[in-house]
């Protein structure tokens, strides 16, 4: 049988924005919690990773959005991973209502040593015996984002704060969403494009890390950068209509 993990999830206040609709970092929030269960199932969940020194690295993230779900409705959250390639590994999902397709995705991880952060190969990474999906249900390719942000507009800037790190050490990944988007008047993240968005995470930010957000226009939607005081990217977001 497939590994696979399904599970129920009702949309509570918590994680709803103004329009009263699971918001774009919960989203990707949620799938990321699924990611996280179901790696526990399969052997390969945090403890399991810490304990041969190994740890999951989130490379990108992707989300085509057909309808976000209204507070209190109750969907049906799924998640698979493929077959691995040689370092990379990709992990799809789905939310679903009543047999409607409300959002897809996926994401690419990597591991890594604790010990070095030397990338690790994906051969017995996963247990033996894992039916692992050989046919990607959702195809869509990743982004290429240009690096180069320095003509962009500068949004604002965030303080990256204790409450911010996760058990990695480093800045969580939805913390990453939110403190971009937090910077944008609600009149501007209503106007964003909601149908496709894609994160991809450049470098770790730690505590008292200040980050410059910056924006661009494309053709489709909107290009977005977390900057260090560098100038380097620690992610870019892509927003599509």
């Amino acid at each position: 049988m497939e590994a696979k993990l399904s599970r129920e999830l009702m949309i509570l206040p918590s994680v709803c924005d103004r329009e009263m609709k699971l918001s774009i970092p919960d989203l990707f929030a949620q799938f990321m919690d699924i990611a996280t269960l179901h790696a526990e199932q399969l052997g390969v969940g945090a403890d399991a990773m810490f304990a041969r020194g190994l740890f999951w690295l989130t490379v990108k993230t992707k989300v085509r959005v057909l309808r976000r779900p209204r507070m209190l409705e109750t969907v049906t959250l799924s998640t698979r991973p493929l077959v691995p390639e040689k370092v990379r590994a990709i992990r799809e999902y789905r939310m679903e209502r009543d047999g409607e397709l409300l959002a897809e995705g996926k994401t690419e991880w990597a591991v890594i040593e604790t010990a070095g952060g030397k990338l690790c190969p994906m051969a017995g990474i996963f247990p033996e015996g894992a039916e692992l999906a050989a046919v990607p249900a959702f195809p869509a390719p990743f982004a290429r984002i240009k690096p180069d942000f320095s003509a962009a507009e500068t949004l604002g800037t965030y303080t990256v704060r204790a409450t911010d790190i996760d058990m990695g050490g480093h800045m969580n990944n939805i913390a990453y969403l939110r403190a971009v988007l937090g910077v944008l008047t609600g009149d501007a993240l209503k106007a964003m494009p909601q149908r496709e968005l894609e994160i991809a995470f450049r470098t770790p930010c730690f505590e008292g890390d200040v980050l410059t957000a910056r924006r661009r226009q494309t053709e489709t939607g909107w290009e977005l950068a977390a900057l260090r005081a560098d100038g380097t990217p620690a992610v870019f977001i892509k927003a599509d209509r």
